[in-house]
């Protein structure tokens, strides 16, 4: 009976050991785990503050290429509008040569009818 007592009281300082391994090897584990995932939350951290820095940048590229384009199609616009006017007013200068040249006409046929009507009259 002794030898019994003797090989579980052994038995036990050797489970409480085991224990106390198992507990030290479980803080460290523990401790481990705890480092990772600080890690792990800095890095997505930098991840996302990244992600933010590059979605800016975009963001003010996207913007600069929207006013360029305004820019550009405002200056289209203005040309365009220069041409039209510069065409009206090239079209108004011609309607004008054309009503002065009809009533040059108009008056010489005027003038020439007059004067053989004049002829006829003498005649």
């Amino acid at each position: 009976m002794n030898t019994k007592l003797l090989v579980l009281a052994a038995a036990s300082v050797l489970a409480l050991a085991a224990c106390k391994n198992t507990a030290e090897g479980a803080k460290e584990d523990a401790a481990a785990a705890a480092a990772a995932t600080e890690q792990a939350a800095a890095e997505a951290e930098q991840a996302a503050a990244d992600a933010a820095a590059a979605t800016e940048q975009a963001v003010d590229e996207v913007a600069a290429d929207a006013a360029d384009a305004a820019d550009e199609a405002a200056a289209t616009t203005e040309s365009a509008y220069d041409s039209a006017a510069a065409s009206v007013k090239d079209a108004a200068a011609d309607t004008k040569d054309a009503v002065k040249d009809a009533a040059a006409d108009a008056a010489g046929a005027v003038k020439d009818a007059a004067a053989k009507a004049e002829d006829a009259a003498k005649n």
